[in-house]
């Protein structure tokens, strides 16, 4: 659960972050922001991977590109279903895509531990002490 709610929090920011770039529309309420946020993610969970897994052989043509285009589609998905929530055209999606997916990917980045789990990284590091013994090698080179 604690996932989830870090991940709508990300992606809500990063769409708060894009949306005065490339002129998406939330009617300055929380609520729409959070509430399209949650949605695109649900979209992102459930609908996303099996549109890339069906347009696998263009993404592999395009070398990629095409999963912008995808993640455009989503966007402009939660728009045609959110009323607050308004995209201005393609370009402005496939824009915005970018920059949610560079925000989110940054903050996941910075939060995310080497074990997979999400942590608050700060500038303080424990300190490990390891017990064991140090082999001195004898005068003739040997151990």
């Amino acid at each position: 659960m604690r996932h989830f709610v870090f991940r709508w929090i990300v992606t809500a920011f990063a769409v708060f972050v894009a949306a005065p770039i490339v002129g998406i529309d939330y009617g300055s309420s929380l609520g729409c922001l959070l509430g399209a946020s949650l949605l695109l993610g649900i979209i992102n969970a459930f609908i996303r991977p099996i549109l890339l897994l069906l347009s696998l052989p263009l993404i592999l043509v395009t070398l990629g590109v095409f999963i912008l285009i995808i993640n455009a589609l989503m966007l402009e998905f939660v728009s045609e279903i959110v009323p607050c929530f308004k995209v201005p055209g393609f370009w402005s999606a496939i824009f915005g895509a970018i920059i949610i997916s560079i925000v989110s990917w940054l903050l996941s980045a910075f939060f995310r531990g080497s074990d997979g789990r999400v942590h608050v990284l700060t500038h303080h590091s424990q300190v490990r002490r390891v017990r064991g013994r140090v082999i001195e090698p004898d005068e003739g080179g040997r151990q």
